[in-house]
C-alpha cells in the first residue's frame, strides 16, 4: 500500500502546498505588522525636524493590502480543497478548527479593509508598493477616518485573540502527537 493510500485510509490529510506556504508567510507578515504597528504610533508627527513618518505607514499599508490578497487566495484555495475532501461526519474538534479559521480570515480582512478605510478617509494617500496608485473614497474626513481606524484596532485586537487560540490549538495537537502540527510543516 502506498504512502497516500494509507493516509487516504486512516483518514489523514495532508494540506496543499499552497496552504501551507501562504499560512507562514501570513503569520510572518501579521507578526511583522502588530511589531511595526507599535512602533510607527511612537513616531513624532511630520515636521520640518522629521520626515521619516511615511516611509513606515506606507511599507504597512503594503504589507497589509498584500495580506489581503494573499488572505482571499488562501481562503478560495482552502474552500475548494475542503469541498474536495469533505466528509460528513465531522467531529466536534474539526468543527471548531474550521470556525477557527473561518474567524481569522474574516478578521484578517477585516483588519486590512477597515486599515485602508482608514487611510482613504485620513488625506495620506495610498500606494502599492510604490507602483499603483490606490484611489481615496473621498477628500479627508475625520469622523469616517476614526470610525475606521477604531474597526481597525478592535479587529486587531480581536484576531490577536484568536491568534493566541489558535496557537493554543497548535500547541495542544504537538503534545497530543497526532500528527496534524506535523502536517502543517511537510511542503511535498
Amino acid at each position: 500500500m502506498s504512502e497516500q493510500q494509507s493516509r487516504e485510509k486512516s483518514g489523514e490529510r495532508r494540506q496543499p502546498r499552497t496552504i501551507v506556504l501562504l499560512h507562514w508567510l501570513v503569520a510572518a507578515s501579521v507578526f511583522f505588522l502588530f511589531i511595526s504597528s507599535w512602533w510607527m504610533l511612537s513616531l513624532p508627527l511630520p515636521s520640518s525636524e522629521f520626515i521619516y513618518r511615511e516611509l513606515p505607514f506606507q511599507l504597512h499599508k503594503n504589507i497589509g493590502i498584500t495580506l489581503f490578497l494573499a488572505v482571499l487566495a488562501m481562503a478560495v484555495t482552502r474552500a475548494i480543497t475542503s469541498m474536495a475532501s469533505a466528509k460528513n461526519g465531522k467531529t466536534w474538534l474539526e468543527r471548531l478548527a474550521l470556525w477557527d479559521h473561518i474567524l481569522i480570515y474574516f478578521l484578517l480582512a477585516l483588519c486590512c479593509l477597515s486599515g485602508y478605510m482608514s487611510s482613504s478617509y485620513s488625506g495620506w494617500a495610498t500606494s502599492f508598493w510604490w507602483l499603483v496608485d490606490f484611489p481615496s473614497w473621498s477628500a479627508e474626513n475625520d469622523e469616517l477616518n476614526i470610525l475606521f481606524s477604531d474597526i481597525h484596532m478592535f479587529s486587531c485586537w480581536a484576531l490577536l485573540g484568536v491568534i493566541l487560540l489558535h496557537i493554543c490549538a497548535a500547541l495542544y495537537h504537538a503534545f497530543g502527537n497526532d500528527g496534524l502540527v506535523d502536517r502543517m510543516f511537510r511542503l511535498r
